[in-house]
């Protein structure tokens, strides 16, 4: 492989991480991700529980934008009130072993960091 060949692999792999971040970017996504993956299926209510610090304008706003980057299915359920559950879409489900990646760096960040 050429270094000029080898750059634009280079330049792909950085856009590629780029595109990512852009529908993951923010503070609440990947955590919202989370819980969703966690349980499985998880209603708004539970979510926000999770997400400590979101509010239910953000939280709201954040799942329509992971709705329209196909990785989150809403479900209405017929209930009295009315309730709505979240779900990770099969594509979304690509993301699980990122998420487990994250939350098992982030335990072991804290112990370097905190030296516990």
């Amino acid at each position: 492989m050429t270094e000029n060949e080898c750059q634009l692999g280079h330049k792909k792999e950085i856009m590629a991480v780029h595109d990512a971040m852009d529908v993951l970017s923010g503070k609440w996504k990947i955590s919202i991700i989370s819980s969703i993956c966690y349980y499985n299926k998880r209603r708004f209510s539970d979510i926000l529980n999770d997400v400590q610090g979101i509010s239910n304008k953000m939280l709201s706003k954040e799942l329509k934008e992971l709705e329209i980057n196909k990785l989150v299915t809403r479900i209405v359920l017929d209930t009295q009130p009315i309730s709505v559950q979240y779900q990770l879409t099969e594509y979304g489900l690509t993301l699980k072993t990122i998420i487990n990646n994250l939350s098992e760096w982030g335990i072991e960040h804290r112990k370097v960091i905190t030296g516990k």
